[in-house]
C-alpha cells in the first residue's frame, strides 16, 4: 500500500450486541457474518476503559482536534442508563485536554425515554434514529420478533426528542430503501417529522447476494431515489438529505459527504463488545470474518488497525477502486460505491481488493442516480457563467459567499470567539461599504475556497472548527 497512514477520527463502539427488534434486513443478524453469537451481550468495564485509553493514545499521536464516537449495537439502549453513563464518563475523562469528544448514539428508538435523554443531555450525546418512512414502509422490516409494529414507539421517541429541552440532541433519521415502498409516501412521512437530516441507505448487498429487484429493473433503486429527489425538490427541499447533498457537492467539484459515495479515505473503526477491533460493520454482509482485523483494544494500538490492508485499500482514493471504476467519468461522485457492495466471491479476500475489486452491485443505479440529479440541476449549473467571464467571476464570488454563510450556519454558534469576531468584522465591512463588493474583495484570495471546503467538511462530519480555519478567516478579514 502507498500513501500516508490515515488516522481514525470516527469510532463505532458496540455497547450491546443484541437487539429488541427483529429487522429482517439487518446486516448484523441476518447476513453472512454471524460473529454476534460469540460476543458478550454488554461491553465490560475493562473493555470500556481500554477503549478510552486507546482513543486518547491515538488522538495524542496524531494531534487530533476531535474524535467522534458513535454508541451502537445491536440496540445500544439495551445497555441501560448506568452502563451508558459509565461509557460516557470513561471516554470524556480519557480525552479531556487531548481532543474534543463528539458523542453520538444510533438507536431504533423504541426504548428511548426521558431518563436516557437527560443522560444524553448531560454528556452532549446526539441521537440518530432509524425509521424507514410511513407505517407501511417501516413495518415491512422493522418489527418485533412476534410481528408487532415498532412504528408507534419510534414516533413517540421522535416526539420526545423534539421537545424543546432535547431538540438540540437530534441528529436526524436513517432510512433504509426498499423499492416496494411508495417513495413519495416515504419522503412525506420523513419530511413531516421535520428532521435536521435524512440519510437514505441502500440495503446491503453483494454480487453473491444481490439486491431485491421486484420488476427486474437494473436501475430500480435509482428510479426510487430520483422520485424522492423530485418530491424533495418540489417541496422546496424541506430538510437536508445526505445522499443528494453528496451527489450535488461532488458534481460541483466539492467533497463527498458520506462513506457510501465519493473517494474520501475511510477514517472509521469498530470496537465490538469484547474489545475486538474491526473494519466497517457493513462488511458483515460480504462473508464470515470480512470485517475482522485480528486486533483488539487490549493488545493492539489503533495505528496497527489503520495499517491493516483491508483498511488501507479504502484510503487510497482513486487508486483503491477497480480498473472499470477508474475509467468511469462518474467515479469522483460515486467513488465505486460502498466497499461492501463490490464484493464477489472467487477472488482471494485476503489480497488487498481481492474479492472487492469490482464495480458496485448498485453500479447501474448509482450511474442513473448521479446522471439523473445532474440532468435535473443542469439549468441551475449551466448558467451564463459558462459563457460570460463577468458572470463566471460573479458566480465564483457568490459561491464563496454562500460557502462562508453555510459554514457559519452549520457551526451554529460553536465556531469559537475568534470565528465569531471575524464574522462580525466581515459583516461590518459589507455594511459600511453599502454592498458586497468589499466583502468579495476580502474573500477573493485564491485559497479561500479551499479552506472553506475543508472546514465545511469537518462541520458536516460533526467535527469542531479547526483552529487554522478560524485563524485564516480572521487574517483574511483583517
Amino acid at each position: 500500500m502507498t500513501g500516508p497512514l490515515v488516522p481514525f477520527r470516527e469510532f463505532v463502539l458496540k455497547v450491546h450486541s443484541r437487539c429488541d427488534l427483529a429487522c429482517d434486513h439487518c446486516y448484523v443478524y441476518e447476513h453472512a457474518d454471524q460473529s454476534w453469537l460469540t460476543r458478550p451481550k454488554v461491553i465490560s468495564d475493562e473493555a470500556v476503559s481500554r477503549t478510552a485509553r486507546r482513543l486518547a493514545e491515538h488522538a495524542t499521536t496524531h494531534a487530533l482536534p476531535s474524535v467522534t464516537v458513535i454508541l451502537h449495537g445491536g440496540e445500544p439502549l439495551l445497555a441501560g442508563p448506568a452502563r451508558l453513563r459509565r461509557v460516557c464518563e470513561e471516554l470524556g475523562s480519557a480525552l479531556n485536554g487531548i481532543a474534543e469528544l463528539d458523542l453520538r448514539i444510533h438507536t431504533n428508538g423504541v426504548q428511548l425515554s426521558p431518563r436516557y435523554l437527560d443522560l444524553f443531555d448531560e454528556f452532549h450525546v446526539r441521537v440518530g434514529i432509524s425509521l424507514d418512512g410511513d407505517r407501511a414502509a417501516n413495518d415491512r422490516h422493522r418489527r418485533y420478533a412476534d410481528g408487532r409494529s415498532s412504528h408507534p414507539l419510534v414516533l413517540r421517541a421522535i416526539d420526545l426528542l423534539h421537545q424543546e429541552r432535547y431538540r438540540h440532541l437530534d441528529l436526524g433519521l436513517l432510512c433504509t430503501v426498499d423499492v416496494r415502498n411508495d417513495p413519495v409516501a416515504v419522503h412525506d412521512a420523513l419530511a413531516g417529522l421535520e428532521p435536521p437530516l435524512v440519510d437514505f441507505l441502500l440495503p446491503h448487498a453483494t454480487w453473491d447476494d444481490p439486491p431485491h429487484r421486484p420488476d427486474g429493473s437494473p436501475t430500480a433503486y435509482a428510479d426510487w431515489l430520483l422520485t424522492v429527489f423530485d418530491r424533495w425538490t418540489e417541496r422546496g427541499r424541506p430538510m437536508p438529505v445526505r445522499m443528494f447533498s453528496s451527489v450535488l457537492s461532488t458534481l460541483s467539484g466539492g467533497p463527498s459527504l458520506t462513506e457510501s459515495l465519493g473517494l474520501a479515505p475511510t477514517d472509521l473503526v469498530v470496537i465490538e463488545t469484547d474489545g475486538t477491533l474491526e473494519q466497517v460493520d457493513s462488511l458483515k454482509s460480504a462473508y464470515e470474518g470480512a470485517a475482522a482485523t485480528g486486533f483488539d483494544v487490549f493488545r493492539n494500538t489503533l495505528d496497527e488497525v489503520a495499517a491493516h490492508p483491508g483498511v488501507r485499500v479504502r484510503q487510497l482514493g482513486l487508486a483503491g477502486v477497480g480498473d472499470t471504476c477508474r475509467r468511469c467519468p462518474l467515479v469522483r461522485s460515486c467513488g465505486g460505491g460502498l466497499y461492501t457492495h463490490r464484493y464477489r466471491s472467487g477472488g482471494p479476500p485476503s489480497h488487498p481488493g481481492g474479492g472487492f475489486d469490482n464495480p458496485s452491485v448498485y453500479c447501474a443505479d448509482l450511474a442513473a442516480l448521479i446522471r439523473g440529479i445532474e440532468d435535473r440541476t443542469a439549468a441551475a449549473t449551466e448558467s451564463p457563467a459558462l459563457r460570460s467571464p463577468d458572470a463566471l467571476l460573479a458566480a465564483h464570488q457568490d459561491l464563496t459567499r454562500t460557502l462562508l454563510a453555510v459554514l457559519h450556519d452549520t457551526l451554529d454558534g460553536h465556531g469559537g470567539e475568534l470565528w465569531d469576531s471575524s464574522w462580525r468584522l466581515a459583516a461590518a465591512v459589507e455594511a459600511e461599504t453599502g454592498g458586497a463588493d468589499a466583502l468579495d474583495a476580502v474573500l477573493a484570495h485564491p485559497y479561500t475556497r479551499t479552506w472553506l471546503l475543508d472546514a465545511l467538511a469537518d462541520a458536516d462530519a460533526g467535527r469542531p472548527l479547526a483552529k487554522p480555519a478560524a485563524e485564516r478567516f480572521a487574517a483574511t478579514v483583517a
